[in-house]
């Protein structure tokens, strides 16, 4: 007879998470976090954590692309490269000076661009002065610019990952220095976002449209999950891609970026979390010093369109000649809905590695795909998608993918899930957050995101919890509650021929072979 170790493996491993976690449970951290929010509004936490003599940070600001309207498309993601080209003292020769020229840039380009989009009356030789007008006004506000000097003082100091990111909901900064190196920091970070200067604004518009190019564009995953997202959404913003859309990019001006910072770069609207080898005593104020010379400013209207309920099935198929590729979602709640957790656990259990059921079934069983999973997009904040997503491999198409992830489906709807799938699943979410604590900067970005979300860091903790108490019959209630085709939206690439590829020729008609006799060989 042989024995099955795995339970007690795995009521082992529990064992050994629970006693970890509880070494890092909400009161150790509590002893070592001090949260503050200065006088203009921001939040600020400083984490004592005295391993290695180095900090890591993370700012978050609670605008993404979701707060954009249209015709400003892109503008979240553009003012991130924005916040990378200094201050009126970093990244500049004479700022008196630039500044009257960028403001030389912004009237020539209004004047070029009013003439360039009239439906009646355009004048193209004018529109081609007004341009030329308008490059050259660039060209003299570039004579005052050092270029990426910002970034260099960072890395001649000793930071490192020095970068940031825009979704949907917010937009991050991020890097890690030496902890002698705080005041530094604490002056370079507050002056980016007390005195942005959008210079080069119109070079690294172009930038962006290359990303979009390279990202979207030229990518058949990207071309669909744009599409995707679009046909998904018909009123609120996660419909729209969050590098913009291309006739939008060709459009809007530093003065609007400028408008879009005065309305969401709000102390607000920002938590800013320090994590590593300092001491709240003594860091504290020196992060309200700098930081709180950023002014106050009104927190935001909260986005007022809700997306309507699905009431039918779409469908996107994009023909192009590459790996076809197929992708399901169905709307689900916010991120302060009572199921979140049950949809953290149907993530897991689809495509948590090699044993999740997506994996199993698709790739490893059917051997139909090279690639499945499924879990929670493109948002947080606002009611999101779950999706499925699949890889066909060869010699199988985009919409033979869609019946065996309904029969998973199926499954989740009729079926319990078993005790020990379910207790993989709660024990690896304890793993996963012991793992996010082991660094600085993971530990920065986990800290800030919840304490922005929630207004308290503890629901790091507690969301642990949450899923430690979901059910089978959670999962089975969830499923059945939102994986409906009415609604369900279906995004497919079909692999076909390039265009203009010549049809093959046409065979002409042969005349019919000679009757062979008996016995002869053919």
């Amino acid at each position: 007879m042989k024995l099955d170790l795995r339970p007690l493996a795995l009521a082992i491993s529990f064992l050994i998470l629970s006693a970890a976690l509880q070494a890092q449970d909400i009161a150790s951290f509590e002893k070592k976090i001090t949260v503050k929010t200065l006088p203009n509004g921001m939040t600020v936490l400083v984490m004592e954590r005295p391993e290695a003599p180095v900090f890591s940070f993370y700012t978050r600001v609670d605008a993404g692309s979701a707060q954009e309207v249209l015709g400003i498309t892109g503008l979240a993601h553009m003012f991130e490269h924005m916040a990378f080209k200094g201050t009126d003292k970093i990244g500049t020769t004479n700022y008196g000076a630039e500044k009257a020229a960028l403001a030389k840039v912004e009237q020539t380009y209004a004047a070029y661009q009013e003439e360039d989009h009239k439906e009646v009356g355009r004048d193209p030789k004018k529109v081609a002065d007004l341009e030329a007008a308008w490059q050259k006004a660039i060209a003299e506000a570039d004579k005052f610019v050092v270029p990426n000097q910002f970034g260099e003082i960072v890395e001649s100091e000793g930071g490192v990952g020095l970068n940031a990111s825009t979704d949907w909901d917010e937009t991050v900064y991020f890097y890690s220095m030496p902890e002698n190196r705080l005041r530094l920091w604490a002056y370079l970070e507050s002056a980016r976002f007390l005195h942005p200067v959008m210079r080069e604004f119109y070079k690294e518009r172009d930038v962006v449209m290359e990303e979009r190019r390279m990202r979207t564009d030229s990518s058949p995953q990207g071309r669909l999950i744009e599409q995707f997202l679009a046909a998904a959404y018909t009123a609120h913003p996660y419909g729209r891609p969050v590098v913009g859309w291309p006739s939008d990019l060709r459009s809007f001006s530093a003065t609007d970026a400028t408008h879009f910072y005065h309305k969401y770069y709000v102390p607000a609207d920002m938590v800013i979390a320090v994590v590593g080898d300092v001491k709240a005593s003594t860091a504290m104020p020196i992060l309200e010093k700098y930081f709180g010379r950023i002014p106050a400013g009104p927190k935001p209207d909260p986005l007022r369109t809700v997306e309507p309920p699905q009431r039918d099935l779409r469908e996107v198929v994009l023909h192009d000649p590459s790996q076809p590729l197929y992708i399901e979602g169905y709307h689900r709640p916010n991120f302060r809905d009572p199921d979140d957790a049950v949809y953290d656990v149907l993530s897991d259990l689809l495509s948590k590695g090699r044993t999740s059921r997506l994996y199993r079934s698709l790739v490893r069983d059917k051997q139909i795909a090279i690639a499945a999973q499924g879990g929670s997009f493109p948002g947080v904040k606002y009611p999101s998608l779950f999706y499925f997503f699949a890889v066909p491999s060869r010699g199988r198409t985009a919409r033979d993918m869609a019946g065996p992830i309904h029969e998973e489906i199926e499954k989740l709807k009729t079926q319990d899930v078993s005790d020990e799938e379910l207790q993989s699943i709660k024990t690896r979410a304890k793993a996963d957050l012991i793992r996010g604590l082991a660094d600085n900067s993971g530990l920065a970005a986990q800290l800030a995101e919840y304490q922005a979300y929630y207004g308290d860091w503890r629901e790091l903790f507690r969301q642990i919890d949450r899923i430690d108490k979901v059910s089978k019959a959670d999962i089975r209630r969830v499923a059945n509650k939102i994986f409906t085709e009415q609604n369900r939206t279906v995004g497919i690439v079909e692999t076909s021929p390039p265009p203009n590829t010549p049809a093959p020729a046409a065979t002409p008609p042969q005349p019919a072979p000679a009757a062979t006799p008996k016995g002869a060989q053919q």
